[in-house]
């Protein structure tokens, strides 16, 4: 019995040394972007508009990365719980060398695809649509650099180095901050270069950070260390297993980010009023989302090392442990937003219309966090086993049966507006946590292959 105390306080000391950086490290992304929009807004509300829609392609075109980066540490985590480090290293190098193939194509088709991409801004906005265009190129120049870098912290945080993933991004975060209003309206003898000056105080973030990520994994002080020739000699048995692994996270990932832009759609349908608070809600929802992904991240990680050791009690009792830390987290969540929904929406808009429709919303927007938190560290569990076709197809089923369907039903149909969005997200988020956990209680995932 001792010795099972010890092991269970060891799990719990490792889910929070592993959750708790990443936590801090994915929630400053959402607040940056907060803090971009807000520099923006301070150009034109054209600029807002422009960038604000590269900024949106971006991330869709950075989620065709995640196959890289969740492919990679899934089978690397498998390799260091076996105590296979050559074998993990060769993975990241394989990883690398895709991924900086894959970012000199991707600048390619944003410099390039970025006057085709914004001809779907409207005519009589043409100053939009040059602020986008601008916005775009410019940051097609450092693709390479920040996509790498993108892929390499990714994989550094999910194989249980967050400490190291953290202090690289803040510094980035950091550099990011004190550059972007120097260029932007040229302060302190800086040139006034608006939208181009943020972009590049972007890449010039990325750029240092990059520097400091490509020495961190040469130093051999992280668990993996990037070797020149695992880099550049290809083996492409590992490639097609890291596609093959990674592709299912992609299309998910894929799935439920067109799946809200289309409830977004719904949601603009309705007037600016319930589209500007339906976006408010998402932002909110965003930041709190990476609670909820650093503590998914933990669990993926531990319990994948675990599946690698063939310890799949350890691995089970961390996926349990995990899902009541973040149950004990998001019910504080719940509470905090209620309590202070007010002063919450106030910090994002003074309008008092959305403010009205906002507050009518938000107790149901707090209580879909209890099913969302769960869920999510659910999928990170399953991840961790591999579970990842699994996560895929029930993904492609939830979205199209609740968000596409059951959204436009209660709010077309049934006139519920932003209230019936919000609740359909409720159901659909506590379907899939059933799904989940049903599939990780079962325990197929234990003979799960990679």
């Amino acid at each position: 019995m001792a010795g099972h105390n010890q092991k269970h306080k060891g799990t719990l000391k490792e889910l929070l040394k592993t959750s708790i950086p990443a936590v801090i490290d994915l929630t400053g992304q959402p607040m940056v972007w907060i803090y971009e929009a807000f520099l923006l807004g301070q150009i034109s509300y054209a600029a807002l508009g422009g960038a604000g829609l590269a900024f949106q392609f971006i991330v869709v075109t950075l989620t065709v990365v995640l196959t890289f980066v969740i492919g990679s540490s899934l089978i690397i985590n498998r390799h260091l719980g076996a105590g296979e480090s050559w074998k993990a290293n060769h993975i990241f190098g394989q990883a690398m060398m895709l991924g900086a193939v894959l970012s000199v194509i991707i600048g390619i088709v944003w410099y390039v695809g970025a006057p085709w991409i914004f001809k779907i801004i409207n005519e009589s906005e043409p100053v939009g649509k040059v602020y986008g265009i601008q916005y775009l190129q410019t940051i097609a120049l450092f693709a390479p650099i920040v996509i790498v870098c993108y892929i390499a912290l990714g994989i550094i945080r999910s194989t249980g180095d967050s400490h190291f993933s953290l202090l690289i991004n803040l510094i980035i975060i950091g550099v990011n901050v004190l550059l972007a209003p120097l260029l932007a309206f040229g302060e302190f003898g800086f040139p006034r270069l608006e939208v181009v000056g943020l972009a590049m105080s972007k890449g010039i973030a990325f750029t240092v950070g990059f520097i400091i990520t490509a020495y961190l994994v040469r130093s051999r002080r992280a668990k993996l260390f990037l070797s020149m020739r695992e880099m550049t000699t290809p083996n492409w048995g590992s490639v097609k297993k890291l596609f093959k692994i990674g592709f299912p996270s992609t299309v998910e990932q894929l799935t439920w980010y067109s799946g809200q832009l289309i409830v977004s759609g719904y949601a603009a349908r309705l007037g600016l009023v319930v589209l500007t608070t339906h976006q408010l809600l998402l932002l909110l929802q965003a930041v709190m989302s990476m609670i909820y992904q650093g503590f998914s991240l933990g669990s993926m990680t531990l319990v994948g090392k675990n599946v690698g050791a063939d310890d799949h009690r350890q691995a089970e009792r961390t996926g349990y442990i995990a899902s009541g830390l973040i149950l004990f987290a998001v019910l504080l969540i719940v509470w905090f937003v209620y309590s202070f929904s007010l002063e919450i929406l106030q910090i994002f808009t003074k309008d008092q219309e959305v403010l009205d429709l906002g507050l009518k919303v938000i107790f149901v927007f707090a209580l879909v966090q209890i099913p969302k938190a769960l869920n999510t560290v659910l999928m990170g569990n399953l991840r961790g086993a591999g579970e990842l076709k699994w996560i895929m197809w029930v993904t492609i089923a939830s979205v199209l049966v609740f968000e596409v369907t059951a959204s436009y039903a209660v709010v077309f149909i049934f006139n519920f507006t932003l209230v019936g969005i919000w609740g359909v997200h409720g159901f659909d988020e506590f379907s899939r946590f059933l799904f989940n956990f049903v599939r990780f209680r079962t325990g197929k995932w234990k003979t799960q292959e990679i």
